[in-house]
């Protein structure tokens, strides 16, 4: 059956589109008030949290929009889960031309439906729109979209702690022509599924191995970017890792650490004077800007003035780094015992520990073991990120509510 919407008109994110989208004003924008939604007649079994498999079961509906390069944005449709009818000769199929965010909805204490730090996946979407000359597109539009999808679909929505629905909203160019070139017509379209925990606590640490034959993003590349195109190439270095025995790929360039598999990497070093360096690779366009990555840095400056994370000594002093380290900088601190942890952080995952890191042509780095499988800061951010995405604690206007 067919409902229009009522969407509320607040203004979250700040369009970094504006002189786009200006330049196109005869042309129709994207418009959360133009809602149309065709709920489904039969809805599909929602899976038990323990039979929950990542990206398995998609929920009942979907949001698709249209791009025409002679009409623009059509009427946003919320409509029953189904294949997308393409061209053949559609611009994603030959030439890569597609994007995409992955996001979580949480369910609160309070039984209501919550997003975590939205605003920076939308600007996020709305930068690799642009580095692969797609249409452009009002983000603040479609989180209120986003944010209605989710209302709909909220029985989706585990009520255990560490499962979340999963949201991946995709832009696809679709230009019906061969030939090469940047695409004018485009398909907008967000899906859903229950996700549970990617990694269990108490599970074997995570191990890594560097490729030097494989190189993930480069300078002036589009790493930085959240594009389809970044991904595909590292599927066969993933293989080859696990055939010798690795969970992941860390990722370099040259003797650099930019990644590791397809998430942020940290690693935890002990100062001479007590206090810790937390270290990360900089964003220099080969690292991807990860809203946890952000939320890591942040919960760690902010540890002692204002907030404490969980089982850290509130007198403790954790100095943010981003800047550039490299393999042999990890293998000294390995050796002179100041390497005391290391983690990957990411949507999926939220935060993952690392046991062990091959390094090519030398002897493994092995971390320090822990009982629960994960460092002592790693579980300390993963348990306060947690907490705030679940609404059990709020900090600075992360937990956003889909009102």
């Amino acid at each position: 059956m067919a409902i229009q919407s009522s969407l509320g008109t607040e203004t979250i994110v700040p369009s970094s589109t504006n002189e786009t989208i200006d330049a196109q004003k005869d042309l129709a924008m994207l418009d959360a008030s133009k809602l149309r939604i065709n709920l489904a007649d039969r809805l599909k079994p929602v899976p038990t949290p323990e039979n929950v498999v990542f990206g398995k079961h998609m929920s009942d509906h979907m949001l698709v929009v249209t791009y025409d390069p002679s009409s623009g944005w059509s009427e946003p449709e919320i409509k029953p889960y189904g294949p997308l009818l393409l061209d053949p000769t559609s611009s994603c199929f030959h030439y890569s031309t597609s994007l995409f965010e992955g996001m979580k909805a949480y369910s609160g204490p309070d039984g209501e439906s919550r997003l975590f730090r939205p605003e920076l996946n939308m600007a996020r979407m709305v930068r690799s729109a642009e580095r692969v000359a797609l249409p452009p597109f009002d983000p603040n539009e479609l989180l209120k979209l986003i944010k209605r999808l989710v209302q709909i679909e909220s029985r989706w929505i585990p009520q255990e702690s560490g499962y979340s629905l999963y949201i991946r909203p995709t832009i696809i160019g679709t230009r019906p022509y061969i030939g090469m070139g940047a695409s004018d017509y485009a398909t907008l379209f967000v899906v859903c599924c229950p996700a549970g925990l990617y990694f269990h606590r108490g599970a074997k640490m995570l191990s890594l191995m560097t490729l030097g034959a494989h190189v993930r993003a480069w300078p002036g590349g589009t790493g930085g970017h959240k594009i389809s195109a970044n991904y595909a190439a590292t599927f066969l270095p993933q293989q080859v890792a696990a055939q010798r025995g690795y969970d992941q790929v860390l990722w370099l360039l040259g003797d650099r650490i930019t990644e590791a598999g397809a998430m942020n990497f940290f690693v935890v070093r002990k100062r001479s004077d007590g206090d810790l360096d937390l270290i990360t690779a900089p964003l220099d366009g080969t690292v991807l800007p990860g809203v946890t990555r952000d939320s890591v840095l942040s919960l760690a400056g902010a540890h002692g003035h204002g907030i404490t994370l969980p089982n850290l000594p509130p007198s403790l002093k954790i100095h943010v780094q981003e800047r550039t380290f490299t393999t042999s900088d990890l293998s000294q601190w390995a050796e002179d015992g100041t390497l005391i942890e290391a983690f990957s952080a990411g949507t999926a995952v939220v935060i993952v520990s690392i046991g062990r890191i091959g390094l090519e042509g030398e002897t493994d780095i092995i971390l320090p073991k822990q009982e629960s499988g994960m460092g002592p800061v790693a579980e300390a951010m993963c348990d306060k990120i947690t907490a705030i995405q679940e609404g059990r604690e709020q900090w600075s206007g992360w937990s956003v509510l889909c009102e």
